[in-house]
């Protein structure tokens, strides 16, 4: 992997807090991700499947998991399968990891090759109570999808009928939701990466620029800084682009007058930054731009302060709906006595800021947690207000990623510019 070595104890830990959620005599199995096929013989690449990362770190295709922590024999409590190398892997795709790789990795002692994973599940199931699967459970996942996973489920149930099967997810979110402090660590990394990414975009732009050219810049910044790549999709929206929230084309040319609204985040070891900025394309807002943008900033400070233990969601997204509001009106964009007599399921707010102030972050940019969780240390999240005028041609967003604290929280994006001087500054 391009990415520096990550200590084993997390993977070892990680094991260790999901065997003290399982109930007794249980086995569990975790598939790694599909190599996904485009067109001819061509793949999209290999994204390693989150939960078995998680849990073992090895970054590799045809990867499966098997815990049994009451199996008698202590050897087989744990077991990692992984891929073997043949002659002809290669010569066309290189060597694979070796069994004393695996376990350097995951810190798992007993590691065989894929292609005995039959005979292991003939050993131990039997001796079972009940076995964990796992599959994507996120309310926004694709449910059509035909992934390694969901073939294994029904490929279980058909060979042993007879065996009760409980769900692994949640067990999952529950332990993702709560960060390590080696996964905090990594996070600052992707974060320290996509701030390089945004002071090289910020120095490049200019009048006439294409969105794509600032994309590539990111692009190179990441690569050259053992980044794998783009943690989604980057949005690089000029003008009227920046009011379609998932504008992703960067086909258009950045035109003086305008605000380009970038949200874009690099990946490190598969944990993921998130962040929001937008820049004066010529290097200085207008009046107005300056208005809009000081909103969405009043909007963002008071959403950082919500962000800590014991609040939720739900208190975040009414706090933040009302102070967006009284923004909205000091724009002249909503009306005091419209506010007052608004509909309080359909507010008005809405139709400047249609999308949520903010959302977990870790493996998953989305990632995984109880939306209706209470807010406890050691959780990660987003935030991020936004106002956009489509008859004004501008959509200002600003996103930070903040981890709650025991006493607090921190923002782990404070020393990335963000004030309307310290934008101007560094684009100057």
């Amino acid at each position: 992997m391009r990415y520096e070595k990550i200590d084993s104890q997390l993977f070892i830990s990680n094991r260790e807090r999901l065997k003290s959620h399982l109930k007794p005599n249980s086995m569990v199995i975790v598939q790694s991700n599909d190599v996904l096929p485009s067109n001819a013989d061509g793949t999209f690449g290999f994204r390693q499947n989150n939960d078995i990362f998680y849990l073992t770190g090895i970054d590799q295709e045809e990867t499966i998991l098997v815990l049994f922590p009451d199996f008698p024999d202590e050897k087989f409590r744990e077991i990692l399968l992984v891929r073997e190398t043949s002659e002809h892997i290669k010569v066309w795709e290189g060597e694979k990891l070796s069994k004393k790789q695996a376990t350097e990795i995951s810190g798992i002692e007993k590691v065989v090759w894929t292609s005995s994973f039959e005979t292991i599940l003939r050993k131990l199931i039997f001796l079972a109570d009940q076995v964990y699967l796992n599959l994507n459970e996120h309310d926004g996942g694709e449910w059509n999808f035909e992934s390694r996973e969901r073939r294994f489920i029904t490929e279980f149930k058909h060979k042993f009928p007879l065996h009760r099967i409980e769900r692994l997810a949640p067990l999952m979110h529950q332990l993702r939701v709560i960060k390590h402090p080696i996964e905090i660590d990594l996070i600052r990394k992707a974060i320290e990466i996509t701030g390089k990414g945004f002071v090289r975009m910020a120095k490049f732009l200019q009048p006439k620029v294409a969105e794509f050219e600032l994309e590539a810049e990111l692009t190179h910044e990441f690569l050259r800084n053992r980044s794998r790549g783009h943690a989604f999709a980057p949005i690089l929206a000029s003008g009227e682009s920046a009011c379609v929230l998932h504008y992703v084309t960067n086909n258009n040319l950045c035109e003086a007058g305008e605000v380009i609204l970038m949200d874009f985040g690099a990946e490190y070891a598969n944990y993921n930054a998130d962040i929001t900025r937008c820049l004066p394309v010529n290097g200085r807002f207008t009046a107005r731009q300056k208005e809009v943008y000081s909103a969405v900033l009043n909007v963002m400070k008071a959403a950082k302060k919500m962000l800590v233990v014991g609040n939720t969601m739900e208190n975040l997204r009414k706090g933040v709906g009302k102070i967006m509001e009284i923004e909205l009106i000091k724009l002249g964009l909503l009306k005091q006595s419209e506010v007052e007599n608004q509909n309080e399921d359909a507010p008005l707010y809405k139709k400047y800021f249609p999308h949520g102030i903010s959302h977990h972050l870790g493996l998953d940019v989305h990632d995984v947690g109880n939306r209706y969780e209470v807010f406890k240390a050691g959780m990660l999240f987003t935030c991020e207000p936004g106002i956009y005028i489509p008859e004004e041609k501008l959509g200002i967003r600003l996103e930070n990623d903040i981890l709650i604290t025991e006493t607090g929280n921190e923002d782990l994006m404070a020393n990335i510019p963000l004030e309307i001087e310290d934008i101007e500054a560094l684009m100057a």
